[in-house]
This record gives structure tokens, sequence and C-alpha cells, in this order.
């Protein structure tokens, strides 16, 4: 699903001009950006947990040439769905 498709959804279900779904669905977006980048967690109820975790370097290998290489420190996005969420992902199948 694409940002122009959430708007639409959005625009369809609460009925604001489509400018003003933009901004909100933009706004919502630059909130969990900007709370991910200072490292804060993201808790969406029913939902799942955004959070940033550091990852340290590493030794790693080049995949092409097998030789060995660092892979640098860097911070990760990773995302835990909630048990309502499973559940409902689980009963569509």
């Amino acid at each position: 699903m694409t940002k122009a498709e959430i708007v639409e959804k959005v625009y369809e279900k609460i009925g604001f001009s489509k400018k003003e779904t933009v901004a909100m669905v933009d706004t919502v977006f630059d909130i969990i950006r900007d709370t991910l980048a200072d490292g804060e967690k993201v808790k969406i109820a029913n939902f799942g947990n955004f959070e940033v975790k550091q990852k340290k370097s590493r030794r790693g290998r080049n995949p092409q040439t097998g030789a060995a290489m660092e892979i640098s420190a860097r911070r990760v996005l990773s995302f835990k769905p909630s048990v309502m969420l499973k559940r409902e992902l689980n009963r569509r199948t």
C-alpha cells in the first residue's frame, strides 16, 4: 500500500478535504519518523511496536570476493506486531 492509497482510504472514511487528509497523514508520519529518530519507541495499540536498535560494528565478508571487511555500526528499525495484529493476519488466511 502506498502513501497515496493511505490518504485515499482516510479521505473516504473521514470525509475531510483531500488537502486536509494529506496534511494529516503527513503529520502522523512526521511524528513517527521524528520520534524514532530521537531513539524513542513508537507503540500503536492493537498494531505493534517500532523501535530503533543500535548494532555494533562487526567483521563480515564481501560475498563477491570473499575478502574480510568491517561492517560499520548502525541503527536499524525493528517492528514487533501486536498479538491482535497477528491474530487478524492469521484469521484472514
